[in-house]
This record gives structure tokens, sequence and C-alpha cells, in this order.
């Protein structure tokens, strides 16, 4: 039986019943005279994991700062349950934040706060009750299996462990959207292989709409070829040849958009860009 989706995040927008989690709709954005995106058009279903890949320098954190509202694009519009927040207000477009999580690169904590704080950052800043941060942080900390880390500070914990916290921040208030920029960016190939279990956690027990950048792709057909087995806790791998049918990948080059389509597709592509990319 499916789990139960989590409960949404408050929010004066919350997500139209039907509509797409997000839309690019022919989006397009230069700095100075660099087209950094070109007519880009793209979706996320509700509960689909999108696996956004492409060289460096093609786009992908710009695409990311798009749907999330931190910048606006210079053509096109965007979609985010439904709403077209190009249209909308900075107090508006916060409002609707509470209804997105995002891991940024790096993890970006704040270094003078402790961990409990740094989880129940955006709960205080909505003057949560602290026994209502407390509980909540605790139970996002425990999801990421660091419940034991309330009191110390990010520089008492490795890289994966900061990792980790900013994915309980990006989760406690159970948001319809979840945005990984590089999550596993830095970290080594066992740290990486735990934080990717994470995010495949969360989307086979919440079953979270999500896009999610890597560098590395073996992260991402990771995501693609195993699933999360909750009575085991651990990642399964899929039988030789399926693909998790929810996940599937979008490749940036050069600022355009040349692949959007499933693992099956974009392995067996005969386009030479991309053959040359996966090799």
């Amino acid at each position: 039986m499916p789990a139960a989706a989590p409960e949404t995040a408050a929010s004066r927008y919350p997500p139209k019943p039907g509509e797409p989690p997000v839309v690019f709709d022919d989006v397009s954005i230069r700095f100075d005279r660099n087209e950094v995106l070109r007519n880009v058009s793209f979706k996320v279903n509700a509960g689909e994991t999108r696996l956004l890949l492409g060289p460096a320098g093609s786009g992908k954190s710009v695409l990311m700062k798009l749907a999330n509202g931190l910048i606006r694009p210079d053509s096109g519009r965007i979609f985010i349950f439904g709403y077209e927040i190009t249209a909308m207000s900075e107090d508006e477009l916060f409002e609707l934040r509470a209804s997105v999580g995002m891991v940024f690169q790096e993890g970006a904590l704040f270094d003078s706060m402790n961990i409990r704080d740094n989880v129940g950052y955006q709960l205080m800043e909505r003057h949560i009750s602290d026994d209502e941060v407390d509980r909540r942080v605790e139970e996002s900390l425990k999801f990421v299996e660091l419940d034991k880390t309330m009191e110390k500070f990010p520089s008492e914990l490795s890289g994966g462990m900061r990792r980790r916290v900013a994915i309980a921040r990006a989760i406690i208030a159970k948001p319809s959207l979840l945005l990984y920029d590089s999550p596993t960016g830095g970290l080594d190939p066992i740290t990486s292989t735990n934080i990717i279990a994470l995010v495949m956690k969360q989307r086979d027990v919440y079953h979270t709409s999500s896009i999610l950048i890597t560098h590395r792709l073996q992260d991402a057909f990771m995501l693609a070829t195993h699933y999360f087995d909750r009575d085991k806790n651990m990642m399964v791998t899929l039988p030789s040849g399926e693909a998790d049918r929810d996940t599937s990948f979008m490749l940036l080059h050069e600022g355009r958009l040349v692949f959007d389509g499933t693992t099956h597709e974009l392995v067996h592509s005969d386009d030479p860009f991309l053959k040359e990319y996966l090799a």
C-alpha cells in the first residue's frame, strides 16, 4: 500500500488539484551578453523525480533558481503548482515557497546556529511554537538519521552530515516539491551514496515531486535503477533492464534542453552528443 501523502505546508497558495508541480514554458534568461537558458520547456508531474544533467556551465543551477523564484527569466513563463511565479510579487513568492523545499549546493547552513535552529529556521520565521518546532525538527532529523545532533553546530559535523541536515531542513515543512541543487557535490563516493539513499527514501516513502541536479552520472542512474525498501530500510536494485517509472532525465547543453525522456530512451539514444556525454 502506498504511503500516505505528507501534510502540505500551510500556504496562501496550496497546490492546485490536477496541476503539474512545475511547468517551464519557453523560458530564456541571459546575463550581460551570455544567454544562459534558451527556450527551455518541460514539466514535472505529481510524484515525479526529474534528474537534471549537463556539462558545467550549461545552466542547471540557474534553472533551479528560476524554479524557486529566486531570479526571474527574461522571457517565458514558469508555473509552480499552477501559479505563474513569473507574475508574482516577492511577498507572494515567500508564501508559495512554504510548499517548496530546497537543498542548496554545499548545504548552505548557518554556522552561528545549532542544528535545531538550522533545521527549524523556516518554522521559527513563521512563529511556530517552540514545542512544535522541537517536535518537527526531531522528526526531520530522525528521517535523515541524525536525531542526536540537535544541539551541535555545523562545524562539528562532517560534510556528509551537513548535507543530511540540509535535507532535513528542506523537508521539515512537508513540501509538495523538492529542489536538490547538486546534493552530492564535493562528497566522496560512499557519502554520496548515503545522500542518494535519502533522496530515494523521500521519493519512495512520500512520493514528493522533485528536480535533482547532479554532476555524477552514477548518482543519477542509481536513483533510476533502485528503489527504497521500507521494510529493509535500504536501497534495492530493480530487476535487470527495469527503471523507476516516476524517475526521468533532462539534459542541458549550452543553455538548451537537448534531452527530456526516460532512462531507456537516454541510454539507447543515437544522438552523438548524448552518447559522448554518457561515455
